[in-house]
């Protein structure tokens, strides 16, 4: 083989080793993205479960405060009906 030919084989796979090169760095770098994503929404989940949780929590309390007092209301107009028809 030539010494042009051989120069520029060698020439070639540089581009190539140093194309590879900056691939893998960009890979690293959209890889790190993608973690970070992915750290972002998993917070966003955990905090989205625990409102949930808070407002299933508030949704308790207030019926059982409410429905006692519905019923009883319920009770009361039914006994002031009888009473008075």
């Amino acid at each position: 083989m030539r010494e042009e030919d051989q120069q520029a084989l060698l020439a070639t796979l540089r581009e190539i080793r140093d194309g590879q090169r900056e691939m893998i760095q960009l890979l690293l770098r959209q890889k790190a993205l993608a973690e970070e994503q992915v750290s972002r929404s998993e917070q966003r989940i955990q905090k989205s479960v625990s409102l949930q949780e808070l407002a299933l929590q508030r949704q308790k309390v207030i019926t059982a405060l409410a429905v006692p007092g519905i019923v009883a209301c319920i009770a009361a107009i039914g006994y002031l009906v009888m009473r008075y028809f």
